[in-house]
């Protein structure tokens, strides 16, 4: 089940215009997230850093970050990419999400903070690139680099904030969200392979949540949604979501 929402997200919201940005980078390049698709990614820097309002405006009208760079995909012959958030007050998780959430919590402990670039963190995300299969062993030897790892994830032009987690002394899942006024976004997140079976993707995904619930934030960014693909079509799953298709914010339900 489908219906239309506000740009905004609510009835009768304007959002404030987003701060000037200036384009670094727009050449076709290959997907990433479809293969044999060509994909189209501008690279945008902001004149300024973005205050908490402005992130809002910018996730609303469909933005993504990464690094100090915002980017919305603008592909020649593809829309398979859609800008997917969680309306904070009315999402229910499902039974999978319940007990993901009781074994979690069971065996990690969870530290917010601000985001941090070191040894330990990039040889997680490289473990965690190469165990997803989402690169290749040359691939691998680069994203190891802390200075990498930092251009990706520390390197901000807005309030960022990490969500780690331990499982002893054990650095098992590290995620990235930036903070608006009135949502946060969940720009990316690495784990230990080893540590699947307790999906620790989704897991972050739902502390975010609670974290959106306790700071009353009524919207949590999930990203982009594409069907086709392996690892982002699971979102989907986080129900009720609303999904911008053609600028336009839908509903969409179980």
């Amino acid at each position: 089940m489908t219906r239309t929402v506000s740009p905004a997200g609510a009835a009768g919201v304007t959002i404030r215009a987003v701060v000037a940005t200036f384009i670094v980078y727009d050449e076709l390049d290959r997907c990433p997230y479809l293969a044999g698709h060509v994909a189209r990614l501008p690279l945008r820097v902001p004149a300024r850093p973005l205050t908490r309002s402005e992130v809002d405006a910018a996730l609303a009208a469909g933005d993504r970050r990464q690094g100090v760079f915002l980017y919305r995909p603008a592909c020649p012959a593809c829309q398979a990419c859609e800008p997917i958030r969680i309306p904070v007050g009315e999402f229910q998780p499902s039974a999978t999400h319940r007990r993901t959430l009781r074994a979690g919590d069971a065996r990690f402990r969870l530290e917010i903070g601000k985001p941090v670039a070191d040894e330990e963190r990039a040889a997680l995300y490289a473990r965690h690139k190469w165990g997803r299969g989402l690169t290749t062993a040359e691939d691998n030897e680069e994203i190891t680099d802390v200075e990498t790892y930092a251009a990706f994830l520390v390197e901000t032009c807005c309030e960022s904030l990490e969500f780690a987690l331990w499982d002893g002394d054990r650095l098992v899942a590290v995620a990235v969200a930036d903070r608006g006024d009135q949502s946060l976004s969940a720009v990316y997140c690495c784990f230990d392979p080893e540590y699947a079976r307790f999906s620790p993707g989704t897991y972050t995904i739902l502390k975010q949540w609670e974290y959106c619930q306790a700071e009353q934030l009524p919207h949590l960014y999930l990203g982009l949604f594409v069907a086709d693909s392996t690892h982002l079509s699971y979102k989907a799953s986080f129900s009720p979501h609303e999904r911008r298709i053609d600028g336009t914010w839908h509903r969409f339900t179980r």
